[in-house]
């Protein structure tokens, strides 16, 4: 037997302890505050410019045909659809990247 302890199995011990500690670190709260705040903003953007084509389509569909504003209502529920849909593209893109990370560790 040896009088001293084994310096491999103290740096194998070392190298584990060290990958424990590092899986167990949270991320900083600020930078999972603006991920979360950059996602939102997103998705408002992508649901205020539907809006918005779909507006600015059906209005000068109304003008240029001198019409009710039918197309004005058409158009902007079809922006809203358009951007409701990219909206969960999105959410379910964040999800997919989330899910990634979460499989990593």
């Amino acid at each position: 037997m040896s009088d001293g302890p084994d310096g491999e199995r103290l740096k194998a011990l070392d190298a584990k302890l060290k990958v424990l500690k590092k899986a167990s670190e949270p991320g900083t709260a600020e930078e999972h505050h603006i991920a979360g705040a950059q996602a939102g903003w997103r998705m408002v953007t992508e649901l205020v410019v539907g809006m918005g084509m779909g507006f600015g389509v059906g209005y000068g569909l109304d003008h240029l045909f001198d019409t009710l504003p039918i197309f004005l209502i058409i158009f902007t529920m079809l922006g809203f659809a358009a951007g409701v849909r990219a909206m969960m593209r999105s959410a379910a893109e964040i999800a997919a990247k989330h899910a990634a990370e979460a499989a990593k560790d």
